[in-house]
């Protein structure tokens, strides 16, 4: 094939090179500069914003779960057996509604026995009085008879109690979520726990109303034979870390949001706990978080991410963050009069609330300062490619009707904006 290009005529191998020459630079064309001038990126831009006054805040942020301030677990302080049961799981009740009832045989004749221990004891205490003569031993039988009466007495009072026991109340109007007994069963006399909520979270968490003589404060797990959520009344139960827990007090503005609530939940700090529990190490204080406002569409359980606002100032002049241009310790905005013309003015700056920058000095309200901003280009031919070897363009075999026919091997090559590259005669 060398020999039949050195047989080759020279003005032929003068068109043949200039037919390869434009194959390359027509495959380097198609390949690198097909996109058109206006893909270059594009450069910066401005626009003008207000100095204006606004809300700067403080937060500690945490998270939480939605509980009901009020849980009473309610069971049947006397023995007996159940004779009524009004309420089922999913009714809402009122405080000193009736739950439930067991039958009083027993009970009543109880208290009959107590009021007939109570009758003699009064009696002995009347004889004793008829025969006293002042002496020490009838001062001491009227005091011994005395106690009589004050025991029996205390016996017939609990024996009352005990009869108005047969009748289980609702401590709480809230909403009843287990009730878990029915008509013929056999209770015997149990103390119920009360109130358990967020607020009985340690380390001094709020508490809540006191439960009725039927229940005792408890905070362990529900095993009441009736067990009343109160709806009334929400608490969040949250955590702050050892460094943020001294910015936190009582009365505190909260602000709850949740995927599941579709407005935002407010409320105050209701207590700070002084014992920490340690997670990995890290110090962690608990806080209780009262819900005020409406609370009719809560639910318990649901989980909340918790803002508490510990300090907040109002009617602060800021700009936007991307206005202020620091450069040797020096703040400098530009300001754009109503002519359109621009200067730079130094400011002094104070704190940074989110993408706003409080101006202590050095700008009004109402002034009107520049915002440069940045929009990215669509496309850029900056940037190297590589060649590659292949077909022409770029490489390849000649027209099988060229005269003297061969083949070309295209170079490769690297360059910004166009290629550089070459190719050899094979």
């Amino acid at each position: 094939m060398r020999a039949r290009w050195r047989r080759t005529r020279p003005w032929a191998r003068v068109v043949g090179a200039v037919v390869i020459l434009g194959l390359v630079a027509t495959g380097a064309w198609w390949v690198w500069w097909r996109q058109p001038a206006s893909a270059e990126a594009q450069g910066p831009t401005t626009r003008t914003v207000q100095a204006s006054l606004s809300t700067m805040e403080k937060t500690v942020s945490g998270t939480g779960t939605l509980e009901p301030t009020v849980q009473e677990d309610v069971s049947f302080a006397v023995s007996g057996t159940v004779t009524k049961v009004k309420v089922a799981a999913g009714d809402t009740v009122r405080k000193g509604q009736v739950l439930a009832t067991v039958d009083t045989l027993t009970l009543d004749a109880d208290l009959l026995s107590a009021k007939s221990t109570l009758a003699q004891a009064k009696a002995k205490l009347a004889d004793a009085d008829d025969a006293a003569d002042g002496t020490d031993s009838s001062d001491a039988q009227i005091a011994a008879a005395q106690a009589q009466v004050d025991v029996a007495q205390a016996g017939v009072d609990d024996a009352k109690d005990a009869v108005g026991d047969a009748v289980l109340e609702a401590p709480a109007a809230g909403l009843v979520t287990t009730a878990d007994l029915e008509v013929g069963d056999v209770v015997t006399g149990s103390s119920s726990s009360g109130s358990s909520g967020a607020g009985s979270s340690s380390g001094g968490a709020s508490g809540s109303s006191q439960p009725s003589s039927q229940s005792s404060t408890s905070t362990t797990t529900s095993t009441g034979q009736f067990v009343i959520v109160g709806t009334g009344a929400w608490q969040v139960a949250t955590t702050v870390s050892e460094a943020d827990v001294a910015n936190v007090a009582a009365g505190d503005q909260v602000e709850m949001t949740s995927d599941d609530l579709s407005d935002t939940l407010y409320g105050t700090v209701a207590s700070v706990g002084l014992v920490s529990t340690s997670t990995s190490g890290v110090a962690a204080y608990p806080v209780v978080v009262d819900v005020t406002g409406d609370t009719a569409k809560l639910h318990d359980g649901t989980s909340v991410d918790v803002s508490i606002i510990y300090e907040r100032r109002t009617d602060v002049l800021t700009v936007p963050a991307l206005a202020v241009t620091t450069a040797d310790g020096a703040s400098t905005v530009t300001v754009q009069a109503t002519d359109g013309t621009q200067k730079k003015v130094t400011v002094k700056t104070g704190e940074t609330s989110g993408n706003l920058v409080e101006i202590t000095d050095g700008l009004a309200e109402g002034d009107a300062v520049v915002v440069q901003t940045f929009q990215a280009g669509t496309g850029n031919r900056q940037g190297g490619q590589t060649g590659q070897t292949g077909q022409v363009p770029g490489g390849g075999d000649f027209p099988g009707g060229f005269p003297g026919g061969g083949s070309f091997q295209g170079g490769q090559g690297t360059g910004q904006g166009g290629p550089q590259g070459g190719g050899t005669n094979g």
